[in-house]
């Protein structure tokens, strides 16, 4: 399904990642970097539907950079706002704030599945409107040994990932890990479904 709301540059990025710049570059997209004062990390779900709390933390990021913008005078683009979190036997696994946060996830999903949701959050600033929509797929982690999984922790690559873990950077070490679905959306924005509206966002700021 296309994601096609009004497409109105600039384009203000809600997040330090830099595995969204990058999935933004490569669509051809400039992006204007303003990350929210949002600490998801210290924010819990409680009982809400993953669904609905990736979506809520999206928005809320959003939300934020949007006021901040107003405050500052701006009034013209679109404020781009995702999160991403793994879901795990029923348990919401964000971004680690340890080395041991990070080795329990990464242990746990050894040789299981997984799902990996990004709800993405656009923000008009001329008026204010906003689109949600939340993305998933199906990751497959395989069988990674207990040495490999603690060098890993021990690098600190794990850091601002959700779940632990980059999907390519994972790849590109070997580990045997599948994904049914759009990699993007693993990796912090569901570009399938957002290539349309940046297509034409790309064309109209031309």
């Amino acid at each position: 399904m296309s994601f096609l709301p009004p497409a109105a540059g600039p384009l203000w990025l809600a997040s330090r990642s830099p595995r969204r710049r990058r999935l933004l570059a490569e669509a051809g997209v400039s992006v204007r970097v303003r990350p929210s004062g949002i600490d998801d990390g210290a924010l819990r779900p409680g009982s809400v539907d993953v669904t609905h709390w990736v979506a809520s933390l999206a928005y809320l990021k959003g939300r934020w950079v949007a006021e901040a913008l107003h405050r500052a005078g701006e009034r013209v683009g679109t404020v781009l706002a995702a999160d991403t979190v793994c879901l795990h036997d029923d348990c919401i696994l964000g971004q680690p704030a340890s080395e041991a946060e990070a080795r329990t996830m990464l242990y746990a999903m050894r040789d299981q599945t997984h799902e990996t949701l990004t709800g993405l959050c656009l923000i008009s600033l001329a008026d204010g409107r906003r689109w949600l929509l939340v993305d998933r797929a199906i990751v497959r982690y395989g069988h990674v040994s207990d040495g490999e999984i603690e060098a890993y922790v021990r690098s600190g690559e794990w850091r601002g990932k959700a779940g632990a873990y980059n999907l390519q950077d994972r790849l590109r070490a070997g580990w045997p890990i599948a994904c049914r679905g759009d990699p993007a959306t693993v990796m912090g924005l569901p570009m399938q479904r957002l290539r349309p509206w940046l297509t034409r966002l790309r064309k109209e700021s031309r």
